[in-house]
């Protein structure tokens, strides 16, 4: 049994330090892939390409909350994947504002760049894909960050036939509808992490206080013995002090 243990608790350690190692690789690609992005998009005047760029920095968020929980419990993972989802709803906002204003002032991006730095990032995120395929299904935690990898290959994608689109028609539309599709992409998967997530706080909720209820009832088994010892000494005492009396 004792031997049995130690290899489970050998095994958890391994795929926590496993996740950890991953996780740091893909937080580093990620926070510099946003930078790259970032001014790539500003220069070349691409939503689709900014909207990637931030969508980078809000997974490299994403990786250190991830990072910070991988050896805590269930509960930690769950809090840390609601924040994951409000990071990725937040980012959806800030392309909706970019949307608003590309519609009023509409501006033809410069395609080379976008196809350029669009391939980079693509590459970049097929790596991170790679690294946190193994580990998607170990809890809620590595399963938000898969879903994150997962979106990013398609957003960029999307960015590359943007464009080409915008390289064929000389058209700042494509740009705009590429940014607003990863819009809506990633606001879904906000909701669904956050759904997921809210399950698991639900669970988790439910175990601690059912842990509760078996300690309170422990206390309560071990009290009534101390109670009635304590009860039988007060009445021997009791009997005895008259006799010492009388006498």
């Amino acid at each position: 049994m004792d031997a049995c243990c130690a290899n489970k608790t050998d095994a958890v350690e391994r795929l926590q330090h496993g996740q950890s190692k991953v996780l740091t690789l893909v937080l580093v690609i990620n926070a510099s892939m946003f930078a790259v992005e970032l001014i790539a998009g500003i220069l070349a005047g691409s939503l689709a390409l900014v909207a990637d760029s931030l969508d980078m920095l809000g997974d490299a968020l994403v990786y250190g909350f991830s990072l910070y929980v991988v050896a805590r419990s269930s509960t930690w993972k769950a809090r840390a994947a609601v924040s994951k989802a409000v990071v990725m709803g937040l980012f959806g906002f800030v392309v909706f504002a970019q949307l608003a204003y590309k519609a009023i002032y509409p501006r033809v991006p410069t395609f080379e760049t976008m196809g350029a730095v669009g391939a980079v990032a693509l590459a970049a995120n097929l790596v991170c894909f790679a690294l946190l395929w193994r580990h998607r299904s170990d809890d809620i935690n590595m399963r938000s960050v898969w879903l994150c990898s997962r979106n990013d290959v398609f957003a960029n994608v999307s960015v590359l036939l943007a464009a080409v689109a915008v390289w064929l028609t000389m058209s700042p539309w494509p740009d705009f509808v590429v940014g607003a599709l990863i819009c809506a992409v990633f606001l879904r998967s906000a909701w669904v992490v956050a759904r997921e997530a809210r399950e698991e706080l639900r669970v988790a909720h439910l175990q601690n206080r059912e842990r509760s209820h078996t300690l309170d009832d422990a206390r309560i088994q071990w009290a009534g013995p101390v109670r009635s010892i304590s009860s039988g000494d007060k009445l021997t005492k009791s009997a005895v002090l008259p006799r010492a009396t009388s006498e």
